[in-house]
């Protein structure tokens, strides 16, 4: 498995990552075991995860993802052969099962950070995410830009309680995630202001539907060295095509939560209707042709691979023993002109 640097740190993680969010969910606690063995197994030191997971987000099953990764930890003894991450959830009317409302102070910061580490059964972290902003912006494929005023916290705030827990080694390094350009780059100006570390890495959707990311933070990611987590290489789970022609899986993601709508609708179909044929023409999954599209952009640091399966995460497994040729990237291509990021 390759391995490719995070960020300017001394880090070196899996091109795949192995994504969590479905655990206390869809996967039972022996089921993310399971995963976390076989991805160890096939060579990924790479785990990702946040404190609001297991998605739906809802009270009652809050904190449960990293409490199945803490007891693997506990059983296993592997703490030493994983480069772990997890976030802090932003705040959001949706969230008040978290902390009464989540927000990004210093009190908040701390609190979650003690949280996740008790419930990771570990004394660090490795890189720490700010799940999405605490000011009011387009993330989670908003669109429209609209400026409103509010009394959210401070970036500089934020960076600050990170950098503190830096300093006490409860975390070694911090990223972003749902973020934009102009904010990566307002969170890198702060840091460099201050002297205090800058981010690593960030974490945004990336996928045949949504390219969105190339158009100004695939740059920074470039010149700044704050590469990109990819989440969603699968547009949760559309871009393999098990949903064209109106299918719905038995248990699957889509099909349990109507919330899961980002990815459908008549364009994102067309679109993978389209994929779907090439792949299939190439000889290839096309799950594993959208994965290596993801892996091989230069600006990807990682791919965020999910499963509800083992047969699921073989296969995603297996994407990274694919190359996509100049021709079949050309095709890609031809595609996307057409159906430009239908999906945001």
């Amino acid at each position: 498995m390759e391995k490719r640097r995070l960020g300017n740190t001394d880090l070196m993680v899996t091109s795949l990552c192995l994504g969590t969010m479905t655990w206390g969910e869809q996967n039972s606690e022996a089921q993310a075991h399971e995963q976390m063995d076989y991805a160890l197994e096939r060579g990924i030191n790479f785990f990702d995860t946040a404190e609001m997971y297991p998605v739906p987000p809802k009270g009652e099953t809050q904190g449960r993802t990293e409490q199945y990764i803490g007891s693997w930890f506990a059983e296993r003894g592997q703490r030493d052969k994983v480069i772990l991450a997890t976030k802090v959830a932003g705040p959001g009317d949706w969230m008040t099962h978290i902390r009464n409302g989540p927000q990004l102070t210093r009190e908040h910061i701390r609190e979650a950070v003690e949280g996740s580490l008790r419930r990771l059964q570990t004394d660090y972290i490795d890189l720490y995410q700010i799940h999405w902003p605490a000011r009011p912006t387009n993330f989670f494929g908003q669109l429209g830009y609209v400026h409103r005023e509010s009394d959210s916290t401070p970036l500089e705030e934020t960076l600050a309680a990170l950098n503190e827990l830096i300093t006490e080694g409860k975390i070694r390094h911090y990223g972003l995630s749902n973020e934009t350009a102009w904010g990566t780059m307002k969170v890198l100006q702060i840091a460099e202001r201050n002297g205090w570390p800058k981010p690593v890495s960030i974490q945004n959707p990336y996928n045949l539907l949504n390219r969105s990311y190339e158009v100004g933070l695939a740059e920074v990611s470039h010149q700044e060295q704050v590469g990109l987590l990819a989440y969603s290489p699968l547009a949760f789970g559309v871009l393999s095509g098990k949903y064209l022609n109106g299918q719905q899986p038995q248990d699957a993601r889509i099909t349990l939560f109507e919330r899961f709508s980002r990815y459908k609708g008549e364009h994102a179909d067309a679109a993978v209707a389209q994929y779907v044929a090439l792949a299939q023409e190439a000889g290839v999954s096309p799950a594993q042709m959208a994965l290596a599209f993801v892996t091989q952009q230069p600006f990807v640091t990682s791919n965020i691979i999910g499963a509800t399966s083992l047969a699921q995460l073989q296969e995603n497994i297996d994407s990274a023993a694919l190359q996509l040729d100049e021709s079949l990237l050309q095709a890609i291509d031809g595609i996307h002109k057409v159906h430009s990021n239908p999906c945001p």
